[in-house]
């Protein structure tokens, strides 16, 4: 089985670029079908399996297929979709974009959930995002059992990490973070 994550966040693009780039939630479950459909064509043994993040700070497609044509094809695959179904030109996108195969995609999944990734490292509001994904990629039928396998696992590490460190003992949101700061700095007014 041949695993790619293709995603856009933080890191990688700013805000007005990521905002072109997230999905309704609404959309997501007729999103997971298309995706799968569309990779289906460059994936010679079956219907592939698919997850989409989507929040304010990042949109990654999780994608596992277990005979794609090529990696490269699999990867081009997933891009031009992901442009298409955003309507953006793929130029637009390209230089935000970045691609993990197989183990890194794995490192990543167990970054991103434990908070490591994150605009607030250890922040926990993305564990609930990425297990709303899983659900919602399940009730699509694009879960398939190496994707749940990953993202159970995923979400196994990231309680064993929240609960052997102090990762999440100071983590706050964003918003909260801003308000400290604007209290700091606007304190004598």
């Amino acid at each position: 089985m041949k695993l790619l994550t293709l995603g856009i966040n933080h890191h990688t693009a700013p805000v007005a670029v990521r905002e072109k780039v997230a999905f309704d939630p609404e959309g997501l479950l007729d999103a997971l079908s298309d995706l799968r459909s569309h990779l289906g064509g460059v994936n010679r043994g079956g219907m592939p399996e698919a997850t989409i993040l989507s929040t304010c700070n990042r949109t990654e497609l999780y994608c596992a297929a277990n005979d794609p044509a090529s990696e490269g094809e699999f990867h081009e695959a997933t891009f031009d979709w992901l442009a298409k179904s955003q309507n953006l030109a793929p130029s637009v996108l390209q230089p935000h974009i970045y691609t993990l195969p197989q183990s890194d995609a794995v490192r990543h999944a167990f970054r991103v959930a434990c908070g490591l990734d994150s605009m607030v490292i250890g922040e926990t509001q993305i564990l609930g995002q990425m297990k709303d994904a899983v659900r919602t990629a399940n009730e699509a039928g694009a879960l398939g059992t190496y994707l749940n396998q990953l993202f159970q696992k995923t979400f196994s590490v990231a309680k064993e990490v929240r609960g052997s460190t102090e990762i999440g003992a100071h983590s706050i949101s964003m918003a909260a973070a801003s308000v400290r700061l604007a209290e700091r700095i606007f304190a004598s007014i």
